[in-house]
């Protein structure tokens, strides 16, 4: 068994913005084309407990270099308060030839990647006569970090960020950060929740809404919101506006404003297409001038593997980890003499 912390994976993935994207951008498609399996994730709440969860996410994602796995990630929203980051993860990857468990990696940061990085791949494909110059962020976590670095390596004209956090002091230290990581990249932070809304024509919801919050009203004409938490818009506003997913199956469940929008309307046609679909078209997608489209994407297991697999071989090459001999018991009459 090979152990990867989260120095050596950081080790792999930091700088490695483009290769990180280009993994997220084939396990799309390979999902679209059925080369992947994924079941539903499993949801582990406690019932004294509801804001927490611990979500387990099999995968596996065929072709070339295939690999099997599963990440278990867990988010307790109270840790912040204690200086504790809200999510941990760990993603176990399983030997396509003998299915035996061979590298356990910690996950969270594989998780952040890859949903930055599927953010941010959206945005460069979801695209608009008009170069995005701007970029709102409610939510100033780490998510949200890790968003707009991606979207600064795939958008070439992002110059400016406009966040809003309920938690102000929370929202002006994530501005300095970005301030102090990109000099001379323009940071303000928002009174309201709609002024954010209202600044850019590229928006980013990364919070940790249970339940939905805010409407797209304050939105400008043509806006692309990257519905990263999934639960932070109103049915209504989904019901209303241009809809793009990972997964429509995985995305319509466990209460997302998607799942709401279901429930409301006996179906699914507010939904108009996968992000999978539109990397294997033939013509590039453009979004409505005048309206607003939304990307909701569940955050599939096979992002995890594809990232996981990645970084797996990386380390493998760079003689990275800890092997710990004996993890697995001896084969059956190995030990008889």
């Amino acid at each position: 068994m090979l152990i990867l912390g989260a120095g050596e994976v950081r080790q792999v993935l930091d700088g490695a913005e483009s290769e990180v994207v280009a993994a997220v951008r084939r396990a799309y498609v390979l999902h679209d084309r059925g080369r992947t399996a994924l079941p539903h994730s499993v949801f582990l709440r406690f019932p004294d407990e509801p804001r927490n969860r611990i979500i387990g996410l099999p995968a596996y994602l065929g072709e070339d270099v295939p690999v099997a796995g599963i990440k278990w990630i867990s988010s307790f929203p109270g840790n912040t308060a204690a200086g504790l980051e809200r999510a941990s993860a760990a993603v176990i990857l399983n030997s396509m030839a003998t299915g035996h468990p061979e590298a356990l990696l910690e996950g969270s940061l594989i998780s952040a990647r890859r949903t930055a990085a599927s953010a941010a791949l959206a945005a460069s494909v979801l695209t608009s006569d008009t170069p995005e110059t701007g970029v709102s962020l409610i939510g100033c976590g780490v998510i949200g970090f890790e968003i707009l670095n991606y979207l600064r390596a795939v958008l070439p004209d992002l110059g400016t960020v406009t966040v809003f956090d309920l938690d102000r002091s929370r929202a002006e230290a994530f501005a300095a950060r970005c301030a102090a990581r990109w000099p001379g990249f323009k940071t303000a932070v928002a009174e309201t929740a709609e002024d954010a809304l209202a600044a850019h024509r590229l928006v980013c919801l990364a919070t940790t809404a249970a339940t939905p919050h805010l409407t797209t009203e304050a939105c400008r004409p043509g806006t692309l919101v990257l519905h990263v938490s999934l639960r932070d818009l109103t049915a209504g506003s989904i019901l209303g506006a241009v809809n793009v997913v990972d997964d429509a199956d995985h995305v319509c469940r466990e209460g997302t404003s998607l799942h709401l929008a279901e429930q409301q309307v006996g179906n699914r046609d507010f939904i108009s297409t996968s992000i999978g679909s539109v990397l294997r078209a033939d013509q590039p997608f453009r979004r409505p001038e005048d309206g607003v489209t939304v990307f909701s994407p569940f955050g599939l297991g096979a992002l995890d593997l594809a990232l996981a697999g990645l970084v797996h071989r990386q380390a493998l090459e760079r003689g990275l980890g800890v092997r710990v001999p004996g993890f697995l018991p001896e084969a059956a009459g190995a030990a008889i003499g």
